[in-house]
């Protein structure tokens, strides 16, 4: 396709006014997103060196940077794209197309979004709009001192015998969990060939927290992976991940966001312990007895989080759609405040 020079022009004249202007920066800072599956999310929306920037959490997964970031007068356009295969009768790959989401935001008020999202759908004839809302993150407390925090007396989430205390997450969903041999364990049943693989309920405590410290011990079988969900809304990852590079995906990282200073899971089949403090959003994790995590801020929720308000006290849950896991010895001391 051939450009004009006339083109040209006009396309540098809008390029160098663009770069001038004072686009509207009160979309700037993190955001608590409710998407239109009413599942939690998460955006934070950067300016740096001069430009703006995104990351967003769309339910599940995990934190992932945006396409891109406009900010034109009282309106915030962010892009995604994803890749939709197109596929032959004999169900191979022939051709992989990118589609762009669009997704629009404006101000309803200083604190809140009101948005809609563009999404094209995978057989190209159309798109498919929803709109949903945002409220501004709180501000992050100050680093608190763990050693002034006072801790309440130990409550036993799992007494060794049966459920009590514990419910589904998911109503519609079986659940695999039971106790076997004084553990609260997970066994979903095995996928047949060629078949997804059958989704099971999580499980969560009927009672709901605020800050704590929770001790546990975890065993996870090879090639498995669960979650400790905190508040129902910050995963501490449970995982396979021994001999592994360090990653945000990793047994006791924050799930996509923070990542493990140190390697200290062991293999796969072993019990491990976990020493998780949650104080004003503030998070420590020692695993093995090594701390991994060092009183470092928690800035959203992650996937599959209850909700996105991280002002909310919410309830321990436990990954239950993954893969096969067991709990044992899990304690946890409220914060006395």
């Amino acid at each position: 396709m051939k450009t004009s020079l006339r083109s040209l022009l006009t396309l540098s004249v809008f390029t160098t006014f663009t770069a001038f202007a004072a686009p509207n920066e009160a979309f700037l800072g993190r955001w608590e997103l409710t998407i239109p599956s009413g599942a939690a999310g998460w955006l934070e929306i950067k300016k740096e060196k001069g430009y703006f920037d995104g990351s967003i959490l769309w339910g599940g997964g995990s934190v992932v940077p945006v396409s891109s970031v406009v900010v034109s007068e009282d309106t915030l356009i962010l892009t995604r794209t994803r890749n939709v295969e197109r596929k032959d009768a004999a169900g191979k790959t022939v051709r992989t197309q990118q589609f762009t989401e669009a997704i629009t935001a404006k101000l309803d008020g200083p604190d809140r979004l009101t948005l809609t999202q563009l999404n094209p759908r995978n057989n190209g004839t159309g798109y498919d709009t929803a709109q949903f809302t945002a409220r501004r993150s709180q501000p992050l407390p100050p680093r608190p001192d763990l050693a002034k925090v006072k801790f309440g007396e130990p409550i036993a989430l799992f007494n060794g015998r049966d459920l009590s205390g514990w419910k589904a997450k998911e109503t519609n969903l079986a659940s695999a969990w039971s106790v076997e041999s004084g553990t609260l364990a997970n066994r979903p049943p095995p996928r047949a060939p060629g078949t997804p693989a059958q989704r099971t309920a999580n499980l969560r405590t009927e009672r709901e927290f605020e800050d704590f410290n929770l001790k546990l011990e975890v065993n996870v079988p090879a090639g498995s992976n669960s979650g400790v969900y905190l508040r129902g809304i910050y995963e501490i990852q449970v995982h396979d991940s021994h001999g592994k590079k360090l990653d945000s995906h990793n047994m006791g990282a924050l799930y996509s966001r923070i990542t493990p200073s140190v390697a200290a899971e062991k293999p796969a089949g072993e019990w491990q312990t976990m020493d998780i403090t949650l104080v004003d959003r503030h998070l420590t994790v020692v695993l093995n007895g090594t701390t991994i995590i060092d009183n470092q801020p928690v800035i959203g929720c992650t996937g599959g989080a209850m909700w996105s308000d991280e002002s909310k006290p919410g309830p321990i849950y436990l990954q239950g759609d993954h893969g096969a896991v067991s709990y044992r010895n899990m304690v946890l001391r409220p914060v006395v405040r």
